[in-house]
């Protein structure tokens, strides 16, 4: 059995296909793609050493934000940092950290960090970032709290944007294990490792 559309069948077909279509353009927009800004972005940690806390970074990483505007939480991250890369500001310590002992860099040369969650937060700006960190070989979930700094059209300099991101893991989750004891119980080397990670983002150029 043959369906006829007549001129006006079309015409509306025509309108809500037409519709449909700006609508999943709209969609598509709401999201963009930034990369990480190296100049201004740091991936940084501190550990507390004997008694004070050392400081350290790493140089050469990537990043890409894919940032919804309309709805964070449909957003998504992911990170490469070059484990080589370490810098404490001391070079026998970061050959030391680079060894076996710690990231083993040679067997492993990066680490990496993909978002699987974004959720809100009762402050305005901040979310919490679920995700799976993999360093040494080793594959575990974290929690990131992110600071959204905001986002600006900066002429020549095209879009860019600014987040801060903070969290606390335990060392020994990815067995970066190496420390020694000290005659009174307590360790050379804490377990804990505060990660300071303050990020800013350009919008992606066209391929």
């Amino acid at each position: 059995m043959k369906v006829r559309v007549g001129r006006r069948g079309l015409a509306i077909l025509g309108i809500v296909l037409g519709a449909w279509g700006s609508l999943q353009s709209v969609a598509f927009a709401e999201t963009e793609v930034f990369e990480f800004d190296k100049a201004h972005t740091s991936p940084s940690f501190k550990v507390r050493h004997f008694f004070t806390p050392v400081n350290g970074h790493f140089k050469d990483f990537t990043g890409t934000v894919q940032w919804d505007a309309a709805d964070p939480t449909k957003s998504t991250v992911e990170i490469t940092i070059q484990t080589a890369s370490i810098d404490t500001g001391n070079d026998k310590r970061d050959e030391h950290l680079r060894s076996a002992d710690f990231f083993d860099a040679a067997n492993n040369p990066t680490i990496t960090f993909k978002s699987t969650k974004i959720d809100k937060t009762e402050m305005k700006d901040h979310y919490r970032v679920s995700g799976d960190l993999t360093m040494r070989g080793v594959t575990k979930p974290v929690v990131i709290d992110l600071e959204v700094l905001g986002f600006a059209d900066l002429g020549k300099m095209g879009k860019r944007g600014g987040f801060h991101a903070t969290t606390k893991i335990n060392r020994q989750d990815w067995n970066v294990s190496w420390s020694r004891k000290l005659d009174n119980g307590s360790v050379v080397l804490a377990d804990d490792v505060e990660i300071d990670f303050p990020i800013e983002v350009g919008k992606k150029a066209s391929s």
